[in-house]
């Protein structure tokens, strides 16, 4: 699987409550933004209310 970054800009007191939860759940930030990303629901092909935003 080919791995891409991302870069997000959130407060402080966000980032270290995420630290600290990560750290009580003995797992990573990234993974918990995987698992997070993975209970998203999966878009139908062809819903016009989807529209990807490109920046």
């Amino acid at each position: 699987m080919n791995k891409k970054g991302l870069n997000l800009r959130i407060s402080e007191r966000r980032l270290n409550k995420l630290r600290l939860y990560a750290a009580s759940k003995e797992k990573t930030m990234t993974q918990l933004v995987e698992d997070w990303i993975d209970r998203l629901p999966t878009p139908e092909i062809g819903d016009s209310s989807i529209t990807p935003r490109t920046e």
